[in-house]
């Protein structure tokens, strides 16, 4: 294949979006490119000045079927897809009266932004383009002698070499062949996103399935997982300063915590992201109680509600102060004054909340101009978590409050004596906190709020040890522990970890059960004379 330079003489132009396309024009007008293009591109080149000729000219077969058909035509796409390098190539064309094109410029109909304007479905599927994908395809295929543009920002570039006469050389035309593929890809990703969520397989279809495997939800899990997003934001660096990251945003949605609007402090980093969007899960998990907290290295290190948002805040803080310090604060209610207030003294990364109190946000802004605030208007939506390993990506449903065993009416009491109102909210609220807690996790917890967490430990007994240490360390030296609730996030393998909890004062229990020594454990407690409750659904979070 050739490595010359290859001018641009003649070029086709079909674009959706016209933003930009003037600096194509003044470079046509000034190099006399000859320039075939479509409808509403074609009159707006022509408005510039640029002589066009139109599409239906060159195939002699005017557009049809409301534009759906209009370049898929010989004419066209021989022009576009003949590798001008191979003598037989250009011998056909001349033969058939076709001229060759030496530049293409494409943008497609905006499907993702027809799918989030809330469209039908009738007009969702007008937007899929099907022409526009065909030449893009096949001037990238054909970078031998094509240049494809699908990028406006490329357009000044395209100006230079038309101007200048030179036009692209091979590893140039290679480069943007690959935009261009990369593009129609994403493009067909995201129609396969929307249609795997709104034309699933129906129930009438059977398809075989292993013996040994479960049957597949294609919706969820279809046989070929192609997903697309699209890049936001690059980031300073990743989780560490030697690690590069950006973020990038699905086509799709314009809602989530991704999507936040920052309204004061430095920029997001990687871990910023990642604290923030636990502790803005974990608040939601009680709602729609006011619920606050705090998040230091994806683990919380307070969770708490309250009558007040600030009420909430300061139990959250209150459980462990000192890993506070340069933590994330999450409400799941608008920010008050007197939350704000409270926040001042201490150092903090990130603030999330639904909205902010006019004098709130303004003291936040003015007072700690480093502090990163965040507003979400939406609960997290997400039903799929995905995690990557090292060559497959790991998909499941997302951790939710929602099995049969997260309502306490569907509790088992296993020892002692059913729970008083009061135990029972402090329960159930450590049983609802217990989900965003790394696993192993063991979480103490008084008056709706956690006063000892003991998390990501290798062993329950050490998680045990942690959430009574860290529940009993404060400067005043109260024990925390006693008259608490404790809640585990799977069984206990032994009856030590329980006693633990036992030995340290807590009066009632809740934990998943199922372990083959599950007897021994319910028998320590009952020998204590302390509640426990077995829920028969675990929450383990690694």
């Amino acid at each position: 294949m050739t490595t010359t330079n290859r001018p641009i003489r003649r070029a086709l132009v079909s674009v959706f979006h016209k933003e930009g396309i003037e600096v194509l024009a003044e470079a046509f007008i000034k190099a006399g490119t000859e320039v075939v293009s479509t409808g509403s591109t074609a009159k707006r080149l022509a408005e510039l000045g640029v002589k066009v000729t139109e599409v239906s000219e060159v195939t002699g077969f005017p557009e049809c079927l409301d534009g759906r058909v209009k370049t898929l035509d010989p004419h066209i796409h021989a022009g576009i897809l003949a590798d001008m390098t191979n003598e037989d190539h250009a011998a056909q064309l001349e033969k058939f009266g076709i001229k060759p094109f030496d530049l293409v410029v494409v943008n497609l109909y905006p499907f993702a932004d027809t799918v989030r304007s809330g469209a039908d479905e009738a007009a969702t599927i007008e937007k899929i383009d099907i022409g526009g994908p065909s030449m893009v395809r096949g001037a990238a295929k054909n970078s031998a002698t094509v240049a494809i543009i699908t990028d406006p920002n490329d357009y000044a570039l395209v100006a230079a070499r038309i101007e200048n006469g030179e036009g692209f050389s091979l590893e140039e035309r290679r480069w943007l062949a690959g935009k261009a593929f990369a593009h129609t890809a994403a493009y067909d990703a995201t129609i396969n996103e929307w249609t795997a969520k709104h034309w699933p397989k129906p129930l009438t279809v059977e398809q075989p399935t292993a013996e040994d495997e479960p049957e597949v939800n294609e919706t969820k899990f279809p046989a070929a997982f192609t997903r697309t997003w699209d890049r936001a934001h690059v980031l300073r660096y990743g989780e560490n300063p030697h690690q590069q990251a950006a973020l990038y945003l699905d086509p799709l949605n314009q809602d989530g915590f991704a999507h936040a609007e920052q309204l004061g402090g430095k920029p997001m980093s990687y871990n910023n992201y990642v604290d923030a969007d636990a502790a803005w899960r974990a608040v939601w998990d009680f709602a729609p109680q006011i619920a606050v907290a705090v998040v230091k290295h994806n683990n919380p290190c307070g969770l708490a509600v309250g009558v007040t948002v600030a009420e909430a805040h300061k139990k959250a803080h209150a459980c462990d102060p000192m890993s506070a310090y340069g933590g994330v604060i999450a409400a799941n209610s608008k920010v008050t004054m007197e939350m704000a207030e409270s926040v001042r003294p201490i150092f903090t990364e990130v603030i999330v909340a639904p909205d902010y109190d006019a004098d709130a946000l303004e003291l936040l802004q003015t007072k700690k101009k480093n502090l990163r605030i965040l507003k979400v208007s939406e609960p997290p939506k997400s039903k799929t978590q995905f995690r990557q390993i090292d060559g497959g990506l790991l998909v499941q449903s997302t951790d939710l409050i929602d099995a049969p065993g997260d309502d306490p009416n569907a509790w088992k009491l296993v020892s002692g004596e059913p729970a008083d109102e009061q135990t029972v909210k402090d329960l159930v609220f450590a049983w609802r906190a217990i989900r965003c807690v790394k696993s192993n996790a063991i979480l103490i917890a008084h008056d709706q709020a956690t006063v000892g967490i003991g998390m990501g430990q290798v062993n329950r007994v050490d998680s045990a040890n942690l959430s009574v240490e860290r529940a009993n360390t404060l400067a005043d030296g109260a024990n925390r522990t006693k008259g608490a609730v404790a809640a585990s996030d799977a069984f206990f393998p032994f009856a030590d970890g329980a006693e633990i909890l036992i030995n340290a004062g807590v009066k009632a229990i809740v934990q998943p059960g199922g372990s083959i020594r599950d007897e021994e454990v319910f028998e320590a407690a009952r020998k204590a004379g302390v509640t426990m409750y077995v829920t028969g659904t675990r929450h383990f979070f690694h």
